[in-house]
C-alpha cells in the first residue's frame, strides 16, 4: 500500500512537472515563426484576382503581394499553404498556418475566437455603367422600369430583385453582362466594387465605375488569440505598409484604384 501511494505521488509530481514546462514552452506565435524563419500563409490559390497561380505554376495576386510585403516587414519568408476555402479557418486555428491572408471578413463573429490586422480591404455594392452615358444612378430605386445586369444566383441579384420595377438580367458571368452592357442592351450592371475594378481594369471596355450602394464588411489578416506580440508585429507592419504607400501601390496595379482605404460615399 506505501509503493501504491508512493507511486501515485510520483505521478503526481511528474505531471505537475510537465504541465508547468509545457506553460513555459508555450511561446508567442511571433518567436515560433522567428525561429523558423518564415510566416506561414494560408490561402486558397485559385481566387483571382486575390491569390491564383499563373502559367509558370506561381502564386500571384493581389493578396499574394500583401503577404510578401508583410512577411518582409517583419523579416520573414513567405511560406504559402494552400487549401480550400471551407476549412480555411479552421486550418488556422489547428496551427496550420500562422495568418490567412485572402480577404477574410473581420466579422464580430469571428473576431470573438480570432484576432485580426487593421483591415486593408473595403469592399461594396457598386455599379456600372458606360462611359458614354451621362446619366448617374444613385441607387436601386433610380433603376426602376431601367435593365440591370447581374451575376445568376448571385447576392446581387437577391440584392437587384429586392427593388420592385427593375427588369433584372441574370448572366452567367461579369464578362457576358459588361458585353451586353457596352453594346448598350443594359442600363447599368451591379457587382462587387473589388471584382468591378479589376474587370474594368482588364476588360478595356468603354465602361466606368458607378455609385457605392452598399458597404461590406472590411477584410483583414487574421490569426489565433493569445498572441500578443505578434498581434503587435502584425499592426506595425500593415501601419507602415499604409504609411509608405505599398498598400496603395499593390491596390492600384491589380485594380487600377486604391481599395485599401475606408469608402467614403
Amino acid at each position: 500500500m506505501k509503493f501504491a501511494m508512493f507511486k501515485k505521488i510520483l505521478m503526481a509530481g511528474l505531471i505537475g512537472v510537465t504541465c508547468v514546462a509545457t506553460a513555459a514552452h508555450a511561446a508567442d506565435l511571433l518567436d515560433e515563426a522567428k525561429a523558423r524563419g518564415t510566416l506561414r500563409i494560408g490561402l486558397e490559390g485559385t481566387f483571382p484576382p486575390f491569390d491564383s497561380k499563373n502559367d509558370k505554376g506561381e502564386l500571384v495576386g493581389f493578396d499574394v503581394d500583401v503577404a510578401k510585403a508583410v512577411a518582409a516587414k517583419l523579416g520573414l519568408k513567405p511560406e504559402f499553404i494552400t487549401t480550400e476555402w471551407s476549412g480555411i479557418i479552421a486550418g488556422l486555428q489547428a496551427g496550420k498556418f500562422d495568418v490567412i491572408v485572402n480577404q477574410v471578413g473581420a466579422t464580430d463573429a469571428r473576431k470573438k475566437v480570432l484576432d485580426f490586422s487593421p483591415a486593408y480591404t473595403y469592399s461594396a455594392a457598386q455599379l456600372i455603367q458606360r462611359n458614354d452615358d451621362t446619366r448617374e444612378f444613385k441607387s436601386l430605386a433610380e433603376l426602376k422600369g431601367k435593365k440591370l445586369g447581374v451575376g445568376l444566383g448571385s447576392n446581387y441579384e437577391t440584392m437587384a430583385k429586392s427593388v420592385p420595377g427593375i427588369d433584372v438580367k441574370t448572366y452567367p458571368g461579369a464578362p457576358e453582362y459588361l458585353n451586353d452592357l457596352a453594346s448598350k442592351r443594359l442600363d447599368a450592371a451591379l457587382n462587387d466594387r473589388l471584382m468591378l475594378a479589376y474587370l474594368l481594369k482588364n476588360s478595356k471596355l468603354p465602361l466606368r465605375q458607378g455609385a457605392t450602394l452598399e458597404g461590406g464588411t472590411p477584410s483583414a489578416i487574421p490569426f489565433k488569440q493569445g498572441n500578443p506580440k505578434f498581434a503587435k508585429a502584425i499592426d506595425d507592419a500593415m501601419t507602415q505598409l499604409e504609411a509608405d504607400g505599398t498598400l496603395t501601390k499593390i491596390s492600384e496595379k491589380w485594380f487600377g484604384i486604391d481599395v485599401t482605404k475606408p469608402i467614403k460615399k
